[in-house]
């Protein structure tokens, strides 16, 4: 199962994961409040509502009679798919075998997958030859924001700039050109860059 969370509330899992693991058995409420600096027994219980809605928590009787919590499941692999090659001025390469690539937890999200950069074109803003860069599925962005971009048909990475209607993408490397969008092209965005992994 791969249940997308917010982060604060993958901490609330993971806190109750790792506690049945120290202890052997699941923390009661309290113990919870105490772990993750919560104030309020309010908030424990949205916590738990919400958790349980998707099918990740379970209530149940705990230590001495006190209410407690069980995972029910490992809900998240934390890993999005590896979906192709992607360089600069070249059609994505799509890979035919899906690999899966971990990812830190915020990341996961049905919307989100990753792609393995090829070439140089990015490196002053730190995304070099080779690395991973998580995705998130969209088909619009804001001026500055590194987008994977399909110009006729063909995918490149570069930094999204648009003023008066006019669409530019700017690599981050003078050795490459600005591509400049015209009214005859065939553009659209295919997803934003969320975050970059390298692999040492």
């Amino acid at each position: 199962m791969n249940t997308y969370l917010s982060p604060k509330k993958q901490r609330f899992v993971d806190f109750v994961e790792s506690f049945t693991a120290n202890y052997n058995r699941p923390p009661t409420f309290v113990e919870i409040m105490d772990g993750l600096d919560i104030n309020s027994l309010g908030t424990i219980n949205w916590y738990v509502k919400e958790l349980e809605k998707v099918g990740v928590l379970k209530r149940m009787n705990g230590f001495n009679g006190k209410r407690s919590l069980s995972v029910l499941e490992r809900h998240m692999d934390n890993a999005l798919p590896l979906l192709g090659l992607i360089a600069a001025g070249y059609p994505l390469e799509v890979f035919e075998n899906t690999e899966s690539v971990e990812v830190p937890s915020s990341f996961v999200h049905p919307d989100n997958y990753v792609l393995k950069v090829n070439g140089a074109s990015m490196q002053d803003d730190g995304i070099l030859d080779g690395d991973l860069v998580i995705i998130k599925k969209t088909e619009t962005a804001n001026n500055g924001d590194t987008v994977v971009a399909y110009v006729n048909d063909e995918a490149t990475l570069k930094e999204y700039h648009r003023t008066n209607k006019i669409i530019e993408l700017h690599p981050k490397n003078a050795e490459f050109d600005i591509i400049k969008i015209s009214k005859n092209d065939d553009f659209r965005i295919g997803g934003i860059v969320l975050g970059v992994i390298r692999k040492y």
